[in-house]
Parts: structure tokens; C-alpha cells; sequence
């Protein structure tokens, strides 16, 4: 199916504002059907679940088709997906329940990896510290920006409880061979989670044929309001207990979700996946949810390599991003100019462009970039090469009065 790029913009009311926006890795810009859905949700007659009253039927709905929306699009059943206020906070209280469900102790071991945002490492490394266990790394190569399988599979042994990886690094873009990794993990005997935050905005994510045991990611990167998504594989979280409140409910998703849920962003939620599976063809939505990110694959895909060649041609210029498979996600640095002084140029142009580590705080460090961090440009589906061209201009700009 084309990519209907015009008719993909005019769902964003925000770029009415003549910005170019490059910071979609760190939030994405709202459709305007998301935001109604949330407005009409929060003034509509709702109140606490329930099926005595229709207002409590309504917010039964809103999480029901929550759920669904969100188990059509990382391939896993409804009643598997856990909500939350954040996908770091699901992780920390994951890393907690996992540790005790499984007995970590002294000579048990967790493999994590340097590509990762810092939520998808600290939380492991807390947990297994707490318990004694033993944390064995999984280098990505600075040269290259890859994780190489044989990085994680030098670390595996008998004794791995868990694997912790990205679906694509968000500093980078990298993304790693997780089908293979997940492979190796499991003949290992180790459970897999997946970091799908930076994935799931451009690309299709299917929790069996990446082939791991849990995915985490945040609706406010696809285009969503701002919470956490756990989604597992069938029968997983009804293994382990999570701490909870002594009158809530024991039921697999719901002992994992502590208070009420916000209603209102669920149904913003729902909107987004189905602003997202609009884009796309097919007879249900998880078919057209796999037409659409192929589109949105295509697209992004142009204007990255647009963006590539252009920064490429300035001088003192280095890119960062150098993976073989990657999102479109592009981080560089100007020699002689601090990263947030390109962001802070770019911005008075109208060009949002951030500059800092965005978390990926190990990576930063074994790149030599610090606590600064890079330049990181992010393509959206609403990115257009008007704007690659203001942003090369920006960029152009300040190379030239270094």
C-alpha cells in the first residue's frame, strides 16, 4: 500500500506550527484522534470499573479495548498485557517480582547490554545486586555501533536467569538480531525481556516471532499518551506474585497494576494503534498494522538515507549511527561545537533536534561521548524532506562558523 504522506501529516495538529520536529525518540507528536479520544473519554459518564452501572461498564470497555489494541499490536493475547505509569516503572517492579519468583541468589546471573536506555539495565542490575547475583555485560562494539549475537552468547551460561536487550537502540538506531539472541537465551534456560520502546514506533513488533518471553514499550513514542506496557508470552505472569495491595485483585493482569488505571490515556492508547493500523490494509488489525509499519519502514527508511548523505558531506562532522540494520535514528556530533549548542541553533530555526546521552548512559560512556551525549535526529511517519533539508541547513550553518 503507498505511503500516504500528506494525508499521514494532517492527522498532526502540531505541525501546523511550522517546526520540524526531529525529537520523535523522545515523544512523538499526537494525532488529533488521540486527543479527542482522551478529551471524550475524560467528560464522558465513567466511573471506576465495574458491571453494575453503565458508567462502570464504559471504563470496563476503555480497558478492555486497551488491551486488545495493544495485544493486536505486539502479538500477544489481551489478558497478557500489563499496564502501568511507565515502562521503567513496569521494569523495576518486573526485575523485583522475577527476582524473587525465580530465587535469585549467589551464582545466579543476568545478562545485560550496553546498547540499552539505562530502563532497561538498571532495573536488572538493582534486582540482581539486591540479591546477590551476578551481572555479566553484553559489549555492543563502539566502532560499529552493532550487538553482535556472539557478544551475548560469550556471556550466557547454565546459571543466566534472564537476558535483558533492546529491540533497537535509542541512541543509535541499531537493531540487534533478536530472534537470535533470543534463541541462544532460551538454550541457555534463561528468560528474555524485550526493550521495544524505541522499536515499536517504527517497526512491527511480534512477541513470538522475535521470539521472547516479555516486551516492554510506551504508547507516547507510537503516537500515544504518556504510560508503560508489559506484554508477555501465554501463562508467564501467572507464575510469579508481584507485591501488591491486600483487596486488589489476584487476576493475571491485573495483580501487576497498582491502582486505578487512567482511563482516559487508554482510550488515547486504542486511538493510536488505530491511527497507526489506518495507515495500512488488511482485513483485521493486526494485518494492517504489518501493511502500515512497512510503509512506515519505506518512508523512514528514504529519509534517513537522505539525511545520511548530508550530514555526511559536512565537515568535522561524525556520525554515530553506523549499524547495518537500523531505525532512523541518527546521532552525530561537530567537532569544536558542543551538542547542545547545534541544539540549541537548530531550535531558533525551528528545527527540534536534542542533544544529550537520552539514557543510553552506558553506550554514551563507551563511545567517548560522556555525559554530553550526541546530536540525535529522529524520523517520524510525519517528517517530511522539507524538513531533512532545514535540518542539513541548520546543521550546515553551524559547521560553518566553528
Amino acid at each position: 500500500m503507498p505511503f500516504d504522506h500528506t494525508a499521514v501529516r494532517a492527522q498532526f495538529p502540531a505541525l501546523r506550527s511550522g517546526t520540524a520536529f526531529f525529537d520523535g525518540p523522545g515523544g512523538s507528536q499526537t494525532p488529533q484522534a488521540v486527543a479527542e479520544a482522551v478529551a471524550s473519554t475524560l467528560t464522558s459518564a465513567i466511573s471506576n470499573r465495574g458491571v453494575v452501572t453503565s458508567s462502570e461498564r464504559r471504563a470496563a470497555d476503555v480497558v478492555d479495548g486497551a488491551r486488545r489494541a495493544l495485544g493486536d499490536l505486539l502479538g500477544v493475547e489481551p489478558g497478557d498485557v500489563v499496564l502501568g505509569r511507565s515502562m521503567t516503572a513496569l521494569t523495576m517492579d518486573l526485575a523485583r517480582t522475577l527476582a524473587r519468583a525465580q530465587g535469585w541468589g549467589p551464582g545466579d546471573e543476568v545478562v545485560v547490554s550496553s546498547l540499552d536506555h539505562d530502563a532497561n539495565i538498571r532495573p536488572w542490575v538493582l534486582a540482581a545486586e539486591a540479591a546477590g547475583a551476578t551481572v555479566r555485560w553484553a559489549e555492543a562494539d563502539p566502532s560499529t555501533g552493532e550487538l553482535p549475537v556472539e557478544a551475548v552468547t560469550a556471556v550466557l551460561s547454565t546459571r543466566t536467569r534472564l537476558v535483558a536487550v533492546t529491540g533497537a537502540s535509542n541512541l543509535l538506531g541499531t537493531r540487534p538480531d533478536v530472534p537470535a539472541i533470543a534463541d541462544a537465551a532460551h538454550e541457555a534456560g534463561a528468560l528474555v525481556h524485550l526493550d521495544a520502546v524505541h522499536l515499536a514506533a517504527h517497526a512491527r513488533v511480534d512477541r513470538e516471532a522475535l521470539g521472547v518471553d516479555l516486551v516492554s514499550c510506551s504508547p507516547y513514542k507510537f503516537f500515544g499518551p504518556h504510560l508503560g506496557v508489559l506484554a508477555a508470552r501465554p501463562g508467564l505472569l501467572g507464575q510469579w506474585r508481584p507485591d501488591k495491595l491486600v483487596p486488589s485483585s489476584d487476576a493475571v493482569p491485573e495483580r501487576f497494576e497498582l491502582g486505578t488505571l487512567p482511563y482516559e490515556l487508554l482510550a488515547g492508547t486504542t486511538a493510536a494503534v488505530d491511527v497507526i493500523a489506518g495507515w495500512g490494509e488488511g482485513a483485521s488489525r493486526p494485518e494492517r498494522l504489518t501493511s502500515a509499519f512497512a510503509a512506515v519502514e519505506e518512508h523512514e527508511d528514504a529519509l534517513r538515507e537522505r539525511t545520511e548523505e548530508g550530514l555526511r558531506g559536512i565537515e568535522g562532522l561524525t556520525l554515530w549511527s553506523r549499524a547495518a540494520r537500523r531505525t532512523p535514528t541518527l546521532l552525530f556530533t561537530l567537532e569544536g561545537v558542543e551538542p547542545s549548542a547545534v541544539h540549541r541553533h537548530l531550535a531558533g530555526l525551528g528545527v527540534n533536534a536534542p542533544a544529550s546521552h537520552f539514557y543510553a548512559w552506558e553506550l554514551s560512556h563507551r563511545l567517548g561521548l560522556g555525559p554530553a551525549g550526541g546530536v540525535r535526529v529522529g524520523m517520524a511517519p510525519y517528517t517530511s524532506t522539507d524538513d531533512v533539508d532545514r535540518l542539513l541547513a541548520g546543521v550546515t550553518e553551524v559547521a560553518s562558523t566553528r
